[in-house]
């Protein structure tokens, strides 16, 4: 075994300690990352303070970029030195349909995610990139594209691939008149990528607060969701409304929002929804949702974004701040992802 640095969460705590963490030894087609940035996720926040298991280890952390360190016997597409980048899904069976198809984000046998997941090959349990080194196969690793700042492209293995997946798949560009409710760490993200793909954008928010931030954004307007007025003149806009409240609220306002044969995208609030039938017949209109994406569409996201310079804004601190990251999470005070730099660790 190999051991590391981290910080991890033992029994019922929502406070993370540093302390040594074992990895396997590399396996043929393994890679040795060097951690260098990792972002701070609201799934880490959940994951911390809903972790009760007496004895059990928690390490967070599904979104980071740094070097490759070592190679397995048998890997061919990385070397020493390369940067790399790493998101929430570290193995899938490989075979199933969904698989076959390039959406390891969808296994039947349900992907191993980067922590709290199960070692396909050894049952361990994984643990997650706040730490100094993570040990992943090579063929869920990604090549960090040159332009890319690497603390500020660590939200894009999460946070930019759960929104690209729905834009993307759903055909927005020239034309697309799109919506982003919500503009916290996956909401800027939504909105960055959807000018980039040069759809009109718009953002919906409960404060007229984020006009400004809207705007240097690149979005086109703001939607105050507590205003009604604005509320039912922006009624049927929208080819695309991109849903990223975090909080359980009505989808009915929003589905109201979304044009003819249109799509509500629902990616913050992934618990149980209450839908008014009426609200989706009236314009044949849809509702979706996503997470995440498979290996073809994270390499597609990586490049479009280095093509058009696209990364997070983010509050970068050193790696032992890693609580008061979270607590801030937990009361929203950020703009709009903190990552952590894992370089104290050494």
């Amino acid at each position: 075994m190999r051991t590391t640095t981290g910080w991890q969460a033992d029994g019922p705590t929502a406070t993370l300690r540093r302390t040594p963490i074992k990895r396997r030894d590399l396996r043929a087609d393994d890679l040795a990352i060097r951690v260098d940035y990792c972002g701070v996720c609201h799934t880490d926040l959940h994951a911390v303070r809903g972790h009760d298991a007496e004895g059990s280890h928690l390490v967070p952390g599904h979104e980071f970029t740094g070097v490759v360190a070592e190679t397995g016997s048998a890997v061919t597409g990385f070397s020493v030195g390369d940067p790399v980048a790493v998101g929430n899904i570290v193995d899938s069976c490989g075979e199933c349909s969904m698989c076959r198809a390039g959406q390891e984000n969808f296994c039947h046998a349900f992907p191993t995610l980067t922590y709290g997941g199960v070692d396909r090959r050894d049952g361990s349990t994984t643990l997650g990139g706040y730490s100094r080194e993570y040990v992943v196969r090579e063929r869920f690793a990604y090549r960090l594209p040159t332009g890319l700042d690497p603390a500020a492209a660590a939200p894009l293995l999460r946070a930019g691939i759960t929104v690209w997946e729905p834009l993307h798949t759903l055909g927005v560009g020239p034309g697309s008149r799109v919506a982003v409710a919500g503009l916290g760490g996956l909401g800027h993200l939504a909105v960055k990528i959807a000018v980039a793909l040069g759809a009109d954008t718009s953002v919906i928010s409960r404060s007229p607060d984020k006009a400004e931030d809207a705007r240097r954004l690149g979005a086109h307007g703001l939607i105050v969701s507590t205003d009604p007025e604005r509320m039912a003149d922006a009624r049927d806009r929208f080819d695309v409304v991109i849903d990223t409240i975090s909080a359980p609220h009505d989808l009915g306002p929003y589905l109201r929002l979304v044009a003819m044969d249109g799509t509500l995208s629902n990616l913050g609030h992934l618990g149980p929804v209450t839908v008014e039938t009426i609200d989706l017949l009236v314009g044949r209109k849809k509702l979706s949702s996503a997470g995440s994406g498979g290996r073809p569409a994270t390499v597609a996201m990586l490049d479009f974004c280095a093509e058009h310079g696209i990364t997070a804004d983010i509050e970068l601190l050193p790696s032992a701040r890693v609580n008061e990251a979270l607590d801030r999470l937990g009361r929203n005070d950020v703009r709009y992802r903190f990552v952590l730099d894992m370089s104290d660790l050494d």
